[in-house]
């Protein structure tokens, strides 16, 4: 059995297949690992979400903030955003299935791949005080909130830049918001986990005092190999233990996979189908 573990597709359907096709996946024997953002922005989000749906037995997904994002609109709290590709989605007649499939995935996974071979997947970031345990048990508490039957609160409260950093004795919604917030929105922070969200760049140009997340000293799971995505402008990374698998499909780049167990790396270019911008010149 192959394991691959793929970057933010954000609804690009025809590369999706494409990088399947590449990877010669089977999904009666291999296994996917999806970081998250699976739809948004890329015109087969419907599409996308479907198969994901369909192959769930065969993959292992966490959120990304997209994903968060379009559970936020179709329960009515936020207006849909410029060049938001939810509108098929929404209009699907299997709408509730597929939401209520991606409401129950998680925000953190972790798995062996091969005997003393484990990844931690998330979508975007770790804060440094985290270790393995914390960031599960921290993910489960938002996993449940996602799952329970007051999801809808915790959707209508969830957007929101403070508390910007962790503290153990966060309570409720404040407590919440981090802790979504480092696994869907962080790319950098400083050594004391204060969090940034603005800053989308290269890392030439990451603003002192905040650092790359994954490069802090002081962050609790160095060592133990983490797979994420959401910073496009990061580009491939396979540094020590981090991999860093979005490389920009959505704005012309390339999807990638990556096998978990060899390490060895599969892209495909973007196709101008998933560009919504082309599909209506």
């Amino acid at each position: 059995m192959a394991q691959y573990a793929i970057g933010d597709i954000q609804g690009c359907y025809q590369a999706f297949l494409a990088l399947l096709a590449r990877i010669e996946f089977d999904p009666e024997q291999d296994r996917l690992w999806l970081v998250g953002d699976l739809i948004n922005r890329g015109s087969g989000s419907l599409e996308v979400l479907r198969w994901c749906y369909a192959h769930q037995s065969s993959i292992h997904v966490v959120l990304g903030n997209h994903d968060l994002h379009a559970l936020v609109v179709a329960a009515g709290f936020v207006n849909a955003h410029k060049g938001d590709t939810l509108d098929g989605l929404l209009a699907a007649p299997d709408k509730d299935d597929l939401l209520n499939w991606l409401r129950h995935q998680a925000l953190a996974y972790h798995a062996e791949v091969a005997p003393g071979q484990a990844y931690l997947m998330v979508h975007a970031g770790l804060l440094p005080d985290w270790t393995l345990a914390q960031t599960l048990a921290y993910a489960a508490e938002v996993e449940a909130a996602l799952q329970g039957p007051k999801h809808l609160e915790f959707l209508a409260h969830m957007y929101g830049n403070l508390p910007n950093r962790w503290q153990a004795n966060l309570t409720g919604i404040d407590r919440l918001r981090v802790i979504t917030n480092a696994l869907t929105r962080l790319r950098v922070c400083t050594l004391d986990g204060e969090m940034e969200f603005q800053f989308k760049g290269e890392l030439a140009d990451v603003p002192a005092p905040y650092r790359p997340w994954f490069s802090l000293k002081n962050r609790a799971t160095q060592g133990i190999p983490v797979i994420f995505g959401h910073w496009s402008a990061l580009g491939l990374q396979q540094q020590g233990d981090v991999y860093a698998l979005d490389t920009g499909c959505l704005w012309g780049g390339q999807l990638t996979a990556m096998n978990l167990q060899t390490k060895a790396i599969s892209q495909v270019p973007s196709d101008p189908r998933d560009n919504p911008k082309r599909l209506k010149l």
